[in-house]
């Protein structure tokens, strides 16, 4: 059960802004999400990328702002349709999709799988319906993006099993019921964030989604302060999630993240041209 990761779009920032003492030069930013197959749930998406109903039809001016702000280059050949068609697979043939939190970026295209399950933490979705935009918006979260029929569909990541996910990560959830797939909270970036572990690969991956921006910032010891923290739920827990990082990493796992720019070793391939 190999994942693969897609890069939905490049958004650049300076490079300070997500390495605590970088430089002011531009760096450009992925925004992956992933899609393994599973032999009984089928083709399984982690989170949804980025994609134009960001900004398309009738949008808040907050939305609207968001996506002007960010500037986000398109990567069309990897939507989640393409690459499903890559993959042997169409967007109906999605049953099941893992959400690592409710940022923009990662449910945008969220509405082209009407008839998927949403494995996401259900308390962390209340929590969103009952805050005011304002507040939302602070944390780039925007409800006219998620579907309107979510919470009937939402399976809640806090009802799966706690199992032993092995040092350095303790436990997490067995989402899928057969070990293949941990959720592991890493607190800090976003009201309940969690990453996902594949422990039974060759060698153990764990996807820490928005943990960090950079691998560099973990690993390092770097990471970013003001004014980067303002976006994060709790930026005193950042530097706890990124040492977690870089235990597993020193454990001998493979760690990507969603925004990391260098090529990652389950990275899609683009096809030759």
């Amino acid at each position: 059960m190999n994942p693969v990761f897609a890069n939905s779009a490049w958004i650049t920032v300076p490079e300070r802004l997500v390495l605590r003492r970088g430089r002011w030069a531009p760096c450009r930013l992925a925004v992956r999400y992933g899609i393994f197959v599973h032999p009984v749930e089928g083709p399984v998406l982690i989170d949804t990328g980025y994609g134009p109903e960001i900004s398309a039809g009738k949008r808040s001016l907050a939305l609207r702002g968001y996506a002007a702000v960010l500037r986000a280059e398109m990567v069309p050949d990897s939507a989640p349709e393409r690459v499903l068609h890559r993959l042997g697979f169409r967007t109906e043939d999605v049953r099941l999709i893992v959400l690592s939190h409710f940022h923009a970026d990662h449910v945008a295209t969220l509405c082209r799988f009407p008839k998927a399950r949403v494995l996401a933490r259900r308390d962390v979705f209340e929590r969103i319906r009952a805050c005011s935009p304002a507040r939302n918006l602070r944390h780039g979260i925007f409800t006219e993006l998620l579907p309107p029929d979510l919470a009937g569909r939402l399976i809640d990541v806090q009802a799966r099993p706690v199992v032993h996910a092995g040092p350095p990560l303790d436990e997490g959830r067995d989402l899928l019921g057969d070990g293949s797939l941990l959720a592991i909270d890493l607190p800090g970036h976003a009201d309940g964030h969690f990453g996902l572990c594949f422990p039974k690969l060759p060698t153990p991956l764990l996807y820490a989604v928005d943990a960090q921006w950079l691998l560099r910032a973990a690993f390092e010891q770097r990471v970013p302060g003001f004014p980067a923290s303002l976006v994060a739920e709790k930026p005193g827990q950042l530097a706890h999630s990124a040492r977690l990082l870089t235990a597993f990493r020193d454990a001998g796992g493979h760690v990507m993240l969603c925004h990391d720019p260098d090529p990652a070793p389950f990275d899609l391939r683009e096809p030759s041209a």
